[in-house]
């Protein structure tokens, strides 16, 4: 295999564990946390579908952080006038609470990032990240 592809894949690997190891101090997952920040900050109602879409991650995984989000308190769960079986999740008091308390805490390592690496290279280090994720939900997707 090629050196640069397993210096690369180690490096990525890195970057994600660093990443996902930093200190958080929220009572929820972080995977929970950003579906709790993507209900609040979303102008239209919110559908699981919605959720499923934006994180590319299957309905079912969305049913359960949902679940988990409402059985504590930070999300509300609203039926559908119109059909039984849908329905639309929004942010509880508590929910936009802890958003706007943590908000900072959790985009701490962006931050970190972008002072560490100065506004241009940040910039063009988040345009690699968006364009490396087209290119894998692409692939993803076939």
């Amino acid at each position: 295999m090629d050196k640069d592809i397993i210096i690369s894949a180690d490096a990525v690997s890195m970057f994600c564990r660093l990443q996902m190891n930093m200190k958080r101090d929220i009572p929820i997952r972080p995977s929970e946390m950003g579906v709790l920040i993507f209900t609040k900050t979303q102008e239209a109602q919110v559908t699981p579908l919605m959720i499923s879409n934006f994180f590319r991650i299957a309905k079912p995984s969305v049913t359960a952080m949902v679940n988990t989000l409402i059985t504590k308190g930070y999300l509300v769960k609203t039926k559908s006038l119109t059909d039984g079986r849908s329905y639309t999740v929004s942010a509880s008091e508590k929910g936009i609470e802890l958003v706007e308390e943590t908000y900072n805490e959790y985009f701490k390592t962006m931050e970190l990032l972008k002072q560490g690496l100065g506004s241009e290279d940040f910039c063009r280090f988040i345009e690699l990240i968006q364009k490396a994720n087209k290119i894998l939900g692409e692939k993803k997707e076939l």
